[in-house]
């Protein structure tokens, strides 16, 4: 392939494979170099972005990116592949897009719910008495590294006993911390492949209270900082359904008073485990225990060794042996010699070698017809787990009905507890009803179903927002309420735990509908959710808003993919990437174009105006929002006018026009508080505030920051919160209020790094050197900044750049280090000259008042 043939298109692929084969096509392309010139260009690119060596990669690794059969790719590798073929930024940023969009696998194996806490404890637990005594006695040493392993075959009660060993232990000696993870090893769903060990890291740390934007980024340093959290702690840790060992090895805090318990059907010996149990059936005398705990009164009838018989036909695996119970408990009138003869006919039929199918057919068929079409269903969902609304929905049904078949599916142990009110699969359990599903029911009857469940995320979804932000209720797609018995989110707080509750399931939808038939519902979800996934939910958001944007194209709906691309900028603009964002808000801004969309293009502009001003290049920005204010004004939204009035203003602020920007902002403010608008009225009042700073009125700016961060708090929004905080720091230091002012830079600070805005911790890092100055403490003050400078260098924010070298300056100056002094008051002046700020005159006295200094002292 030549270099004038097409460039090859990433969007076109839809499979790892096809992927694959376009980056072998734009490899050759390129010229074809050799997997070592790539490697080099790679590792070249990833050093100056500052990736220490131990993150680089060999040449070995380039080549497998190139095979064909994956199920995984690394999606930082090949995108820094593509980049090294083709360091084209809009080109990068496709190959990004597409394989978020194509790589299902990849992103669900990133989607894992982590608890802190255990199941709930199997009431009757019957037998294993041995293997509790094993884990009892390796766990009494609190000072070891104790990992005990649980394999077995499916079915067999690896999970029951793991979690009754915990419960049991816990009790005896109760834990300081505990965390609990199924691992999906070997859950039959395609679209629930085992759990990527690196995002089972990213939950438990985040559990363990590490700020998510310091939660590192490889699996060595996130299990590296695992291990640091857990150190010194009395903790339990259940690795539940394990793949591999390789899957589990990262997981293992391996310190000393840590209890793991690690449970899978294969074998772990690679763990070198203190206590291995291989967990068997129950033993005759075990099965007739659960049985006569299990359904207790029921008599034996005319055989007295009915009980053995059932267990036999149950191959006395604990699973089969619930199930069956269930079905005795159903059946008052009948005997145990019933059940046992039922079973003999049964398995006449079916000739099975074990009891695992024939025990789910026992309870499957004796179940209600109702109920037994819902055990189908819920195998058709998408997530990870579901509640009543989402049973109602899926059978067409009132919410009690919905509730009381769960309750019952639960204790016929065909659904597992999954938290409060919520349930999952055991994975065989999923497979068995899946096969019973496509068997029973009919291809539109199953559409119907998932239609119905679909409509009611999607509506129910629509309303959290339509209560969390209803000023932008015209900003998203009009969606009618649920058909569907649905919760009341009357107030943000219930509407925003609903949100984080269903987060995974949302995502799940919006992956599975993109590809599977229901593209409308993928971009629907995305043009409703983004302000919710705007708050750190930066893998999701990314999920959702690609894969939005490919079924939008598949079905030729340019507002839905604009609307995508604008989500996905948002995310790209939150953590720094402000070339990348810029790109997707001009791809957006031209489909809004093409639609004739007015509104839509003004929220485009206003965007890239934002952009423009964090890259300090004001002029542009300046443009950009004159046209999102003008486009606001000729389509009647109030709001985006507000908006972009805000953001000029914050522009003409950088340039030293003080009062027009305080003038702007009280036009924005008398329009948001107007239509409503809460989260626009709280930025308003911020950034007003900072105006009036400018403007020596530090009384009035403080008091309109302290509004701005009671109504971000009030209205949960914590990255507004934290730049409100931030801006008060700035007024209280103005005000002598030294010790206030670091409270809020460090408030403001940790915030920004729970949220992962990269932008904001060079505020809040700038914030802090200059209070550590004026408290008397340049050395703390020459970190903070020395911290800011290196993240605003990385994102390419000039303007926290000078600030920080503005800060250096005066820090060295404290320490009488005048030629360091000088030197970062140059790197500050060459900064706000080019930025065209005020601030640069200021620094020209300080750099000639340091060069007097220096030349007195000569």
């Amino acid at each position: 392939m030549d270099r004038f043939a097409t460039l090859p298109d990433p969007a076109q692929a839809t499979s790892l494979d096809d992927l694959v084969g376009q980056l072998r096509r734009l490899k050759a392309w390129a010229g074809d170099p050799s997997y070592e010139v790539i490697k080099d260009r790679v590792n070249a690119a990833w050093t100056a972005a500052g990736r220490p060596a131990g993150e680089l990669v060999c040449r070995s690794t380039v080549a497998y990116c190139f095979r064909p059969g994956r199920r995984r790719l690394d999606t930082d590798l090949v995108v820094a592949v593509a980049q090294a073929l083709h360091p084209e930024t809009g080109y990068v940023t496709q190959w990004r897009q597409t394989l978020r969009v194509v790589g299902g696998e990849i992103e669900a194996v990133s989607q894992v719910r982590v608890q802190d806490s255990l199941p709930q404890d199997l009431a009757g637990f019957t037998g294993r008495t041995g293997e509790l005594d094993r884990l009892r006695h390796a766990a009494r040493d609190g000072n070891a590294v104790v990992i005990s392993a649980i394999e077995g075959m499916a079915g067999v009660g690896k999970t029951q006993l793991a979690v009754h060993a915990g419960h049991l232990l816990h009790r005896e000696q109760p834990f300081e911390r505990v965390l609990f993870v199924n691992l999906r090893g070997f859950d039959p769903d395609p679209a629930q492949p085992p759990a990527d060990p690196a995002a089972v890291l990213d939950g438990f740390l985040r559990l363990l209270g590490m700020p998510a934007q310091q939660i590192p980024h490889t699996l060595e340093a996130r299990a590296a900082a695992y291990r640091d959290r857990l150190t010194g702690t009395r903790a339990l840790v259940v690795l539940d359904n394990a793949a591999t060992t390789d899957q589990v090895r990262p997981l293992l805090p391996a310190v000393p008073g840590c209890l793991t318990l690690v449970t899978s059907r294969c074998s772990l010996a690679g763990l070198d485990p203190a206590t291995h149990l291989c967990v068997d059936v129950f033993t005759p005398d075990e099965a007739r225990q659960f049985l006569a705990r299990a359904a207790p009164g029921t008599p034996a009838g005319d055989d007295p060794d009915a009980v053995r018989r059932i267990a036999e036909r149950c191959g006395h695996l604990p699973l089969a042996l619930g199930l069956v119970a269930g079905h005795v408990r159903a059946k008052p009138g009948w005997t145990f010699t019933d059940h046992a003869d039922r079973l003999d006919e049964r398995h006449g039929d079916r000739r099975l070698e074990t009891g695992v199918e024939l025990a789910f057919d026992l309870s499957y068929q004796h179940l209600p017809a109702d109920r037994r079409r819902l055990l189908r269903l819920l195998a058709l969902h998408p997530g990870p787990d579901f509640d009543a609304y989402a049973a109602a929905a899926l059978a067409d049904t009132d919410l009690a009905a919905g509730r009381a078949h769960l309750h019952h599916l639960a204790g016929d142990h065909l659904l597992q507890p999954a938290g409060p009110g919520r349930y999952t699969f055991h994975d065989l359990v999923r497979a068995y009803a899946t096969v019973r599903a496509t068997d029973e029911d009919r291809p539109p009857e199953r559409r119907k179903a998932l239609t119905r469940l679909f409509d009611y995320y999607v509506a129910v979804a629509a309303t959290a927002m339509d209560t969390l932000h209803p000023a932008e209720a015209y900003r998203r797609p009009r969606i009618p309420p649920s058909a569907a018995p649905a919760p009341a989110l009357t107030d943000p707080d219930t509407a925003r735990a609903w949100l984080d509750g269903e987060r995974l399931c949302l995502s799940g939808i919006a992956v599975h509908t993109a590809g599977h038939g229901w593209p409308a519902v993928s971009v629907r979800l995305s043009s409703t959710l983004y302000r919710y996934l705007d708050s750190g939910h930066h893998a999701d958001a990314l999920a959702i808003h690609g894969h939005a944007q490919h079924a939008a194209r598949q079905i030729r709906d340019r507002a839905g993919q604009a609307q995508a691309l604008l989500g996905a900028g948002g995310v790209h603009f939150q953590m720094g990437r402000y070339e990348s964002a810029t790109v997707h808000y001009q791809q957006a801004y031209a489909l809004f174009r093409q639609s004739g969309d007015g509104i839509g293009e003004a929220h485009a502009l206003n965007n890239l105006g934002v952009v423009e001003q964090r890259l300090g290049r004001y002029a542009r920005a300046a443009d950009h929002l004159e046209q999102a204010l003008a486009r606001s004004r000729s389509a009647g939204d109030r709001t985006g006018e507000a908006r972009a009035l805000n953001n000029l203003a914050v522009v003409e602020r950088w340039l030293g026009r003080y009062a027009a920007a305080a003038d702007h902002h009280t036009q924005a403010l008398a329009i948001s508080r107007h239509t409503g608008d809460r989260i626009g009225e709280a930025s308003v009042l911020n950034n007003l505030g900072e105006a009036e700073e400018r403007l020596g009125r530090y009384e009035s700016a403080a008091e309109h920051q302290e509004q701005a961060v009671a109504l971000f708090r009030r209205l949960g929004n914590p990255r507004g919160e934290a730049w409100a905080l931030d801006s008060l720091g700035t007024v209280d230091a103005r005000l002598g209020r030294n010790d206030r002012s670091a409270q809020h830079h460090r408030r403001a600070l940790d915030l920004f790094r729970d949220i992962g805005d990269r932008a904001g911790q060079t505020w809040a890092l700038n914030g802090l050197g200059e209070a550590a100055c004026t408290a008397g403490d340049p050395r703390r003050a020459l970190d903070h900044h020395t911290a800011a400078r290196v993240i605003a260098a990385d994102i390419g924010d000039r303007q926290q750049q000078a600030r920080a070298h503005t800060g250096l300056g005066h820090a060295h100056r404290a320490l009488g280090d005048p030629a360091p002094a000088r030197e970062h008051y140059r790197d500050a002046l060459a900064l706000y000259t080019d930025l065209g700020m005020p601030e640069a005159g200021q620094i020209r006295a300080h750099l000639a008042a340091t060069e007097a200094a220096g030349a007195d002292r000569r």
